[in-house]
Order: structure tokens, then sequence, then C-alpha cells
């Protein structure tokens, strides 16, 4: 992908949008998980220390493609984002008072980013004329 190409082209307003929401989401959730695991509800048994570089540690892998708006790190911090995803709805099961509604938000910011991410990464792909081939359309894989 051409760096230069991506910044000089303009966002529709609808990815625009939609870059803003995976943004926020990814905000959130970058926020929430070091005021949740150091002070708002901190772990009962091992380490607040040590857990909070579990949680935390991989948000920082996608921060400056976020910050950019790079429809390649939209895509793939997908993948990150489901740690989240898992993480909380487990703590919904088994969780009470202060730790139940923390879960509710993590739940809520993932799936605010995973939505924003998603439809960021396909929209502003085709906004670059970005695209996966399909396995018919490729010669090698038939």
């Amino acid at each position: 992908m051409n760096v230069l190409f991506e910044q000089q082209s303009p966002l529709a307003p609808s990815t625009r949008r939609l870059l803003r929401i995976g943004q926020a989401g990814y905000l959130a959730l970058f926020l929430l998980i070091p005021l949740w695991v150091l002070w708002l509800a901190p772990p009962e048994m091992g380490s607040a220390r040590v857990l909070l570089a579990l949680l935390w540690g991989p948000l920082w892998l996608p921060l400056k493609g976020i910050w950019q708006g790079k429809a390649y790190t939209f895509a793939w911090a997908n993948f990150i984002v489901m740690i989240y995803f898992v993480h909380g709805l487990t703590h919904l099961w088994v969780s009470q008072g202060m730790a139940f509604y923390l879960a509710l938000a993590e739940v809520f910011f993932a799936c605010l980013m995973f939505y924003g991410c998603t439809y960021y990464a396909r929209d502003r792909g085709k906004e670059l004329g970005l695209k996966i081939p399909k396995l018919k359309d490729d010669p090698i894989g038939q």
C-alpha cells in the first residue's frame, strides 16, 4: 500500500464516520483497561501489573496505525479486539457489582471498535482501489 497515496486520497463522509467509530472504540478500550485493572476493580488474586501487561500490551500494537487512519491496521486490529470481546464476555458471566459493569463497557467498546474497524477498512480499501482477489479470478488457485 502506498502510504503517500493513502494520505492524499480524501475520505468520504461515511468513511470518516466509520474511522471515528473505530478510533472511539479503540480509545475507550485503551483507557478502560488500566482504569479497571489498577483502580476500579483490581484482581483479587495475582499481580495487577502482570494482568495490565497482558491486557493492555496488545492495544499498544495498532496505536500508530489507528491514530493515522491506516486501513490495513484497522483490518488486523480486529484480531486484537477479539481478546477484549472474549475477556468482557467471560467477566459478564462470572462477575458481580463493579466488575460486571466494567465488563459490559468492555464488550460495548470492543463491539464499537470491531464495527468501526471492519467497515472502515472495507470502505477505505475501496476508496484506495485495493481489493482482495476472489478465488475464481485467481488462475493459480484453480
